[in-house]
């Protein structure tokens, strides 16, 4: 259970540094690429620390590419008015489905 809690936090902190890439985008400096190497930084540790406690790598890297994909559509069109087109939406959902069913066949 700590690994999923590990796995999911660390799916949150990639969210966090696709925040932090927009940041850079609309003003570059120091401090936001400081907060694009953090939240990566400690994106990857709290994976390791994921799979540490005995996930399967697969599942583990799936579940959080699967959490910062769809968190980064969320946030696009929640913050930055990113489109919400229905096909988009369906995709996004094909990821959500292809996790859970990667974790339902283990």
């Amino acid at each position: 259970m700590t690994g999923w809690l590990f796995v999911f936090a660390a799916g949150l902190a990639e969210v966090a540094g696709v925040i932090a890439m927009n940041a850079i985008k609309q003003k570059p400096g120091a401090w936001a690429y400081a907060r694009l190497v953090a939240c990566f930084g400690v994106s990857f540790g709290l994976l390791s620390l994921g799979l540490k406690s005995g996930m399967s790598i697969a599942i583990a890297y799936a579940v959080w590419v699967g959490i910062g994909t769809v968190g980064a559509v969320v946030v696009g069109i929640l913050r930055y008015g990113e489109s919400a087109r229905p096909l988009r939406l369906f995709f996004v959902a094909l990821v959500l489905a292809a996790v859970v069913g990667l974790k339902l066949i283990g």
